[in-house]
């Protein structure tokens, strides 16, 4: 809230020349600076210049706090610098009124819970306008805010003014109050003793609504996250205690009849999803969905009924070594590198010390760390697993194979119907999008290792992504005459104006991407001789790509579309990235629960996006082509940018 008002009454200044003093040592103290751009010399009178402030330091609030003259002289180091400027009155105003709609509850001398309180207007009966005010948590402890949504927000959850609170914490909790916490939080609330000097009759209402605000909440949860209750051991344990406790109570409170039979309908889906599940333990490795071959058979339903990747699922891959001999493993997804390093040791009788690292088809190693999980879906396009003792790291070498294809596929892409690629591309990409549970965002960006938790269907929509681009990238140029070129150039602008029109935004920017690279975009023989109406829809395409002002051109648009939408993925990570890396998770102690409004609200719109079923308008002409389809989910590309580049010289030497 500080933030918001101090922005509000930011006044810009600039001065031209160094040397400039802003203000001296022993002046009164009317306005806080921001350097925007530039420094500025911090002299005391006696020892001279004290310090250097650059750009993000702040300087002059002393004075305003203390209502005390300037203790120092600020002189300019630098010509033309820009300050933000808060004015005295502003800052008072701002400290005083923030301060005072602020509430904050301590326990044993500490602060638990921070509330700001927001005054809301509505209209009265007679028409008069009339003020009530509602608190918002900003910060506090989990077991705090677990209390304190139990205890008022769930009573007022349904109406507008709650701000999303239990929304949010469920969608959040996983950060600051994982199920093996929140578990046993939540039976503790359940069980808690009515302690009331009041009549046995009072004490039993309470008894009822502390209960029921569990299975309320209970409710939300599963809501929220249903696939968590069916295969977190924590939550599943949970749910058989509350379930005996609702059982008991039933008795005695006949009136949570109705909360018991809504938990039993929770378990009873729990029970029914695990039995479904049981025939598939040996479930498909990803290493397999990569290179699976669809027959005739397949129907639409099929092609978007995914399974999502799981921790325990068997991953079948290959992992090298220096002379490119390799061992195949056979593990869990959620296998960490250590685990891998020990099987890959035993299987090749390898000595000690040994490194596991990807190996990319640009040469690049990247070593990975011991306790990271998924390893094998979140690999470059091209890249693989290699194995080496520590001190022979430079003698990997990439395989041949990871430097892609050597020939184009144009002749068997220009017999497809553009319509009906962008229509497949658009059924894959929507199969990738719904197995992918909003939590694993958070994973990918705060750490798997930190959970213990796989991002494996996070990292398979990631990869599709940069699978396309360089798709484009090399079958451009791979493309040997300019004819073909230009062919190719207007079936890939045709193609991502077809995604768009299905709302598959993520393929849409992987392809008109593609066509940015430099090393297609800088094809100027290519380009001359497109028609100028593909120009001109291109131009359109990368408006709408225009990163400028956080791709406000991009959002603005995305606002405008019903769900279903495939997202642009890799900017919601991006917001992620930013909100995470740019905001303390805690401080002094609590949760930073503004943080998670943040986060809730990346999540949120993951969760719109798949808020309603794809139901594409295929053509009359367009019927299920296993060629297609296979065509699209086993793209071979070169994702080494050099190599690309190289190529795209030899097509068109560089001008002189």
């Amino acid at each position: 809230m500080v933030k918001r008002e101090l922005a509000s009454v930011l006044i810009f200044e600039s001065h031209a020349k160094s040397g400039t003093a802003l203000f001296n040592q022993g002046d009164e103290g009317k306005s806080w600076y921001i350097i925007l751009k530039g420094s500025v010399n911090v002299v005391i009178y006696g020892r001279g210049v004290v310090c250097t402030l650059h750009e993000g330091d702040d300087f002059g609030k002393l004075a305003l706090l203390n209502d005390s003259p300037r203790a120092a002289t600020i002189v300019l180091r630098d010509d033309n610098c820009h300050f933000l400027r808060v004015d005295k009155d502003d800052f008072n105003r701002i400290l005083r009124d923030v301060e005072a709609n602020t509430v904050r509850l301590k326990e044993h001398g500490k602060d638990v819970l921070v509330l700001e309180k927001i005054p809301m207007n509505n209209q009265g009966p007679d028409g008069t306008t009339q003020t009530h005010y509602r608190y918002s948590v900003m910060a506090g402890t989990p077991e705090k805010m677990l209390e304190h949504l139990l205890e008022s927000s769930l009573e007022s959850k349904i109406e507008e003014a709650t701000d999303n609170f239990l929304e949010v914490f469920l969608l959040t909790h996983v950060i600051f109050m994982p199920s093996d916490q929140l578990c046993p939080a939540l039976l503790a609330h359940y069980h808690a003793k009515v302690n009331r000097k009041s009549d046995e009759e009072e004490s039993a209402d309470y008894a009822v609504t502390q209960r029921k605000f569990v299975v309320q909440f209970v409710q939300e949860w599963f809501c929220i996250a249903p696939d968590s209750f069916k295969e977190d051991a924590a939550i599943r344990e949970f749910l058989q205690k509350l379930h005996e406790s609702l059982k008991a109570d039933c008795h005695e409170y006949p009136s949570l009849i109705h909360e018991h039979t809504s938990l039993e309908d929770i378990m009873k889906y729990d029970k029914g999803r695990m039995q479904v599940e049981k025939p598939f333990k040996r479930r498909i490795s990803p290493s397999v969905i990569l290179t699976r071959r669809f027959n005739k058979e397949n129907t639409m339903e099929t092609l978007t009924r995914r399974r999502p990747i799981k921790a325990d699922d068997e991953n079948v891959f290959k992992v090298f070594c220096a002379d490119h001999s390799y061992t195949t493993l056979c593990m869990p997804m959620g296998s960490t590198v250590k685990a891998i390093i020990l099987q890959t040791r035993d299987n090749l009788r390898l000595g000690n010390d040994l490194v596991l690292c990807e190996v990319k088809s640009t040469g690049e190693r990247i070593i990975l760390k011991d306790n990271d999980l998924c390893i094998t879906t979140s690999l470059s396009v091209n890249g693989k697993l290699f194995i080496a003792p520590r001190e022979h790291i430079d003698a990997l070498t990439p395989l041949p194979e990871q430097e892609g294809p050597t020939a184009g596929t144009v002749t068997m892409f220009e017999m497809m119907s553009t319509k009906e690629v962008a229509y497949y591309m658009t059924l894959y990409d929507w199969e990738l999008l719904i197995t992918v549970d909003e939590y694993e965002l958070i994973y990918q960006v705060f750490g798997r290792h930190t959970f213990g938790k796989i991002t494996s269907n996070l990292d398979m929509f990631l990869r599709h992504f940069n699978e396309v681009q360089f798709w484009v990238i090399t079958e451009m140029v791979l493309a040997q005459n300019v004819s073909k070129r230009v062919q190719l150039l207007r079936k890939f602008i045709k193609l991502a104006a077809h995604c768009k029109e299905y709302q598959n935004l993520n393929s849409f920017f992987a392809i008109v991407m593609g066509l940015s690279n430099i090393a297609v975009s800088r094809l100027s023989q290519t380009w001359e001789k497109l028609p100028s109406k593909f120009k001109k829809m291109f131009a359109e395409f990368e408006t709408l790509m225009d990163p400028t002002r956080n791709h406000r051109v991009y959002r603005l648009t995305v606002a405008k579309l019903a769900a279903p939408i495939i997202p642009f993925m890799p900017l919601l990570m991006k917001d992620l990235t930013f909100t995470h890396e740019g905001n303390k998770t805690y401080f002094d102690g609590l949760v930073n629960f503004e943080k998670m409004h943040m986060i809730a609200q990346t999540m949120r719109t993951v969760r719109f996006c798949k808020s309603q079923q794809l139901d594409l308008e295929a053509s009359t002409s367009l019927k299920l082509s296993s060629e297609v389809i296979e065509y699209i989910r086993n793209l071979h590309v070169i994702d080494n940018q050099r190599l690309l580049t190289q190529f795209s010289y030899k097509l068109e030497p560089r001008r002189t």
